[in-house]
């Protein structure tokens, strides 16, 4: 498993389930036993590398967006402000 496969993995459940949640990446890198590709943040939760997310955004420039508050992606609506970051 590298930053590209998990990029694949998280493609494949937003277009199956219409959004991944970090949680769930997490969860299913962990699993694979590939902490490597995760790293901690200030509050000290294990988040994506920055190599998972850059290979992802690789993947979906402009289709998909990241909600903050609910720390999931998503595929892009109309009613979306450009950029990565959605409201919900």
């Amino acid at each position: 498993m590298d930053a590209n496969s998990v990029a694949s993995w998280m493609l494949s459940k937003v277009q199956a389930e219409a959004c991944v949640y970090q949680d769930d990446v997490v969860d299913h890198i962990i699993k694979a036993g590939h902490e490597e590709l995760l790293i901690e943040n200030a509050d000290g939760n294990q988040v994506l590398s920055k190599g998972v997310l850059a290979a992802f955004r690789k993947l979906t420039p402009d289709n998909v967006v990241w909600v903050k508050p609910d720390r999931y992606w998503r595929f892009r609506v109309a009613e979306d402000e450009p950029g990565r970051d959605a409201r919900g």
